[in-house]
């Protein structure tokens, strides 16, 4: 949210192997007609015991294409059990993959790719031979693959230059073959466009955003609003929750001078690992995230006139923002049961003159137009993040107070430990709210990385418009959490609870419901 109540103004741990086995083949077909030409690329993106997630980029080298046909043998008895970026099929040894209606059209020197779950056993070498539209592509051997010396999941860093603006098929969810999920709080990673744990499990995060820790302390008042002792955070798990996002601010968590000593420094990070730590106890993922921030901002939208991390800010700030970041990976780098959230709601777009510059200036960060302070882009959090040392799964937003991701695709950051979300909020007075915008916008984000509603809401004291966000959410199997566990009232601000004993708002039924209902109680 962008002002609280009450304010004032891949596989990981479970055998993955991240080498990518690589075969390039390239050749010419025969026929009547002069028939294309082709190169394919085929890797082995994650694998474990049994399964595993690899995919095909097929470049046209010849005429243009209007629709696709690639074919090719597993030579060892594996099996599609899931396809995206195309329309697989299998039929003993042999696969086919065809295109979807939104990635037909393949011009010359244009590449497209195609993923696939798949199981095997014994071993998994990859097919020798592919055919384009039946046509038999010359082979040539690619690179022997390296072993990776940890496990590394990767998922895909380098986005499309015209994401399809038609949705794909139905995103891939949990693979027929996969492991059960682990018991307790995962350790997270991400293969393609899922979050999975130490067994290879596809999970979601279904929970709620836990508000104080961004603004009491930065206001003189304390830490967290209300109480984050064993039974409250219980109580959330009584909900069937499992997964809590935990706000924070950037000058408490450095100790800064504005902010009072008792509530600051080694006080607040020594509550917040408190609180990370009973979270996890209750068999919770938690979601530490930024969401205050230092940096002066008095243009379009400003929550505040002060320099200070008092109000949400349109970027995080080049000053403060990585050290914080580098301090809060450091003390959580060895446990990937916590994910980062790298700040709650970006809005340059209301300070640039163009939706160019503002993604531009997302991603990049500097000297933003607009805005006076110079900028931490997307890419120096990431950086920050991984130059620590830690693997955790980073979420990262899009602009429009992350109510837009309709370029998240294309500019998104690189992250070189490749367990990278996209990060989404709605509310019923956002801008993209029914299932036309989510079908155009938010499907094809999901198709190619995990997708996570960080915060859903409504100002109705009701929950018929979140109703449906869960509906399109678990059509889709992806993650949310509602926005928030505080006492607060709704008409001031989406509250999901009256009690900190667990006792829902008329709004806050419907999450618990729901969540309930998803576990059969």
């Amino acid at each position: 949210m962008r002002h609280p109540p009450r304010l004032p103004a891949l596989l990981a741990g479970a055998a993955l192997t991240a080498a990518s086995t690589a075969l390039v083949l390239s050749g010419v077909a025969s026929g009547a007609a002069a028939a294309p030409t082709c190169t394919v690329a085929y890797r082995v993106v994650g694998e474990w015991a049994d399964g595993f997630q690899g995919e095909v980029t097929l470049t046209n080298d010849s005429t243009a294409l209007d629709g696709w046909r690639l074919g090719f043998d597993f030579p060892a008895g594996q099996h599609v059990n899931q396809g995206w970026g195309g329309k697989w099929s299998q039929s003993a040894a042999s696969v086919t993959v065809v295109n979807e209606s939104w990635n037909g059209a393949l011009a010359t020197g244009a590449s497209v790719t195609a993923g696939f779950v798949a199981s095997w056993s014994g071993s998994n070498p990859a097919p020798g031979a592919f055919t384009l539209d039946g046509s038999a592509c010359a082979t040539t051997p690619g690179p022997t693959p390296t072993p990776a010396p940890t496990p590394t999941p990767t998922a895909p860093t380098t986005p499309p230059t015209n994401p399809p603006t038609t949705p794909p098929t139905t995103p891939p969810t949990t693979p027929p073959t996969t492991p059960p999920p682990a018991g307790g709080a995962p350790e997270l990673g991400v293969t393609g466009n899922r979050l999975t744990d130490q067994k290879g499990a596809t999970r979601r995060l279904l929970g709620v955003n836990r508000s104080g820790g961004e603004f009491m302390c930065v206001q003189g008042r304390g830490i967290f609003d209300g109480p984050v002792d064993d039974a409250s955070i219980r109580a959330i798990a009584d909900w069937k929750a499992d997964a809590v996002r935990i706000p924070l601010n950037e000058e408490c968590w450095l100790g800064l001078d504005n902010v009072k000593p008792e509530y600051g420094g080694t006080v607040y990070v020594s509550a917040v690992k408190d609180l990370v730590s009973r979270v996890l106890a209750q068999g919770m993922t938690p979601i530490v995230e930024l969401h205050w921030t230092y940096g002066q901002y008095t243009g379009n939208s400003a929550g505040c006139s002060d320099v200070h991390a008092s109000c949400q800010k349109p970027m995080p700030d080049a000053r403060y923002t990585p050290a914080f970041w580098t301090s809060v990976a450091d003390t959580f780098k060895n446990d990937r049961r916590v994910v980062f959230d790298l700040f709650n709601e970006p809005y340059p777009d209301r300070a640039t003159p163009t939706t160019a510059q503002a993604w531009t200036c997302w991603r990049d960060g500097g000297t933003c137009p607009g805005i006076g302070y110079e900028v931490a882009g997307m890419q120096d959090l990431v950086d920050a993040v991984r130059a620590t040392g830690a693997r955790n799964v980073l979420l990262v937003p899009g602009l429009a107070y992350s109510n837009d991701l309709s370029q998240w695709l294309t500019y998104a950051p690189t992250d070189p430990a490749g367990s990278i979300a996209a990060a989404w909020h709605v509310y019923n007075f956002n801008s993209c709210v029914n299932e036309t915008c989510w079908d155009s916008q938010l499907a094809p984000v999901a198709a190619r990385v995990p997708l996570i509603a960080g915060e859903i809401g409504e100002n109705t004291c009701g929950h018929g418009f979140t109703d449906r966000v869960m509906a399109w959410f678990d059509e889709h199997g992806l993650s949310y959490l509602g926005w928030t566990w505080n006492t607060w009232d709704c008409s001031s601000g989406p509250a999901l609870i009256t009690s900190y004993d667990g006792t829902p708002t008329a709004f806050g039924t419907g999450l618990r419901d729901h969540l309930r209902g998803l576990n059969g109680q």
